[in-house]
């Protein structure tokens, strides 16, 4: 069931919005702190009502201001994972999920607390869980209401950065596996880019760009919202081989990308998420440099900034990297659409969470 959402107001919390989130898709709202992302999905949970808005899934009307429609949060078929997981400490992590049930079913809070990988640690109270594990016990929470979307605001916020890659793993895979829309708030662009199918950009309330993450990632406004250091493409990849040196051979559509060792298997599928002020540009293959990756590719359109910069697009047969340079390198190179270059990218620069990885079961 496709979630539908428009929201208008003007005080005390301006909004201007209106996007779409199809069953499976996972949509991440991003924006700096205070942009109003959190705003829009307490109006989609039904906690906060804008002066004008829709709100359906389906087709069924949660919200219509124009037609007074405005269901209560506990009618509303939505599961909310909040920043802080907001679990009841008194109660077990499958007491905190039969709170959410209409009707209290242990095996059923059991079986969901399976899809989390949270099998055995059904009888311990928050206080005896992990971070990571507690975020796994708020989405089984959220789950146990049976929703026909889920809203995720700033899940993965309290907990380390080693957790954080693991339970990204878990989110897509369990959005695979449950076929709704998901609704992730994040201010964290390389967390949109590496989970969401789609991102709509929030600036002080405004959508500003909403498209792909390949889309909304070449958009000037959406850019300027960012921060232009966010600019980056994510490059589809393959795990070739694990090498003495502490390295790991990716295959890509462009030849080789070495990078520091990646948890995964050969063979196995990963993203690569490369800043575009890490790429230098060459016309000439480069010799005598240390820098290990270096990807052959065709310039398809350079897009110059408000600054000294131009953003220049590079096509690696049917994928795309972007490279961030200054207006003066690009004249001095000649750059044009149609031109061939080499991408030189040092393996050092992609930091480890900058890679999507394999689903795994380990705990966090």
């Amino acid at each position: 069931m496709t979630l539908e959402v428009m929201a208008r107001a003007e005080a005390p919390i301006p909004l201007d919005a209106d996007f779409r989130v199809a069953p499976g898709e996972l949509l991440a709202l991003v924006g700096h702190s205070g942009s109003g992302k959190t705003t829009l999905l307490r109006t989609i949970a039904g906690l906060w009502t804008p002066r004008t808005a829709r709100v359906s899934v389906g087709g069924t009307q949660w919200l219509d201001t124009g037609a007074r429609v405005n269901l209560p949060p506990h009618r509303r078929q939505a599961g909310l994972v909040f920043q802080n997981y907001a679990l009841f400490p008194h109660m077990t992590a499958a007491q905190n999920v039969m709170a959410a049930m209409d009707r209290a079913d242990p095996a059923e809070a059991g079986r969901i607390l399976d899809l989390v990988n949270l099998r055995g640690l059904a009888d311990r109270k928050p206080a005896r869980l992990s971070g990571g594990q507690q975020q796994r016990v708020a989405v089984a929470r959220a789950l146990a209401r049976r929703p026909l979307a889920l809203l995720l605001d700033e899940p993965f916020s309290a907990v380390d950065r080693a957790t954080r890659e693991k339970l990204h793993g878990e989110i897509v895979a369990l959005r695979a596996h449950l076929k709704m829309p998901v609704v992730l708030v994040t201010h964290d662009v390389n967390e949109a880019q590496l989970l969401a199918d789609r991102m709509v950009v929030i600036e002080k309330g405004r959508q500003v760009s909403a498209g792909t993450t390949a889309e909304v990632m070449a958009d000037t406004a959406a850019l300027r919202a960012m921060g232009i250091r966010e600019l980056a493409a994510m490059l589809p990849a393959t795990v070739a081989e694990h090498l003495a040196d502490g390295l790991t051979r990716l295959d890509t559509p462009a030849g080789p990308l070495f990078l520091p060792r990646i948890d995964a298997a050969p063979g196995v599928q990963v993203r690569v998420r490369i800043m575009a002020h890490d790429v230098i540009l060459s016309r000439a293959r480069p010799e005598g440099l240390s820098a290990q990756n270096i990807l052959a590719g065709t310039v398809t359109r350079i897009v110059p900034g408000a600054g000294p910069g131009v953003m220049v697009h590079i096509s690696l047969g049917a994928q795309e990297i972007l490279a961030r340079i200054t207006r003066r390198a690009a004249d001095q190179l000649g750059l044009q659409p149609g031109d061939g270059v080499h991408a030189i990218l040092k393996s050092m620069s992609v930091a480890r969470d900058h890679v999507a990885q394999p689903v795994t079961a380990s705990d966090g």
